[in-house]
């Protein structure tokens, strides 16, 4: 399976339901995944979720009809999913720094948010290595900081430093979703494997694990690993993956990324 045809089959049906509402699930089924698992690998090769993504899609599309068009303002918004015409304002405010109603008595210029496409003949043949482990239920402290999923390759590394100053080296690193479809934002938890003062407790439940080393604790290098994770060994898995986070576990100048799973 090329993963990137399927993604370019799954845009296209985006782009051209955009007046509708888009099942996540029918979108996974491009993909052969679940929602979680879509959301993940989205998120990993767009740097953006694609809950925003469609957002600043149909934003886009909502620009172009009031420029050019004569909809009433309500019309468009129900046109493009929004409940009502205060939501949609709101959005179209926060995207284009006006509000619907100023853009064909003082227009402007518009941005596009433009469709994303892959280029097809681009594949990660990289083998990947993994071992399954299981491990018992861990008690970890930690503190966390909100970002987003387009911001994240930049606060995770720049918080993990700053943790490091104040409480020492740390063990994990871990990302959680605050609303897996709804926005683009999430934590990125820095955890220690013993109590320290001031910070919180994160209790993970005990669960079988896919396991892939990277010989590297850098960010880059460990960001590089998960991508071909999500590219190449996800759309064959034959394991369930769990509800629960990914964990990245740091020791001995290596980075251990860990993947719950059911078998």
């Amino acid at each position: 399976m090329n993963i990137y045809i399927a993604l370019n089959e799954m845009l296209e049906y985006i782009e051209e339901n955009l007046e509708n509402k888009i099942e996540y699930s029918k979108l996974a089924q491009f993909l052969g995944t679940n929602e979680a698992m879509l959301q993940k690998l989205f998120s990993i090769l767009c740097n953006i979720s694609l809950s925003e993504y469609i957002r600043k899609r149909r934003l886009s599309k909502a620009g172009i009809d009031l420029l050019h068009g004569q909809e009433k303002i309500i019309d468009i918004a129900l046109k493009y999913q929004y409940d009502n015409a205060t939501s949609f304002s709101r959005a179209f405010e926060k995207f284009y720094g006006v509000k619907p109603s100023q853009i064909r008595k003082e227009p402007i210029g518009l941005k596009v948010f433009s469709k994303i496409h892959f280029d097809e003949r681009e594949e990660d043949n990289e083998n990947i290595e993994y071992s399954i482990i299981d491990r018992e239920e861990m008690i970890l402290y930690g503190k966390k900081v909100e970002t987003t999923i387009s911001d994240i390759r930049v606060d995770a590394p720049t918080f993990c430093k700053e943790m490091g100053r104040i409480y020492g080296d740390f063990q994990y690193g871990m990302t959680e979703y605050i609303q897996r479809f709804g926005e683009d934002k999430c934590y990125f938890w820095v955890l220690y494997n013993k109590y320290i003062e001031g910070l919180k407790t994160y209790e993970i439940p005990a669960s079988k694990w896919i396991s892939i080393r990277v010989n590297s604790q850098d960010a880059k290098d460990i960001q590089k690993a998960i991508k071909n994770f999500y590219t190449n060994f996800i759309p064959s898995c034959e394991y369930k993956i769990r509800e629960l986070p990914e964990l990245e576990y740091y020791h001995d100048d290596i980075t251990d990324f860990l993947v719950p799973i059911e078998l």
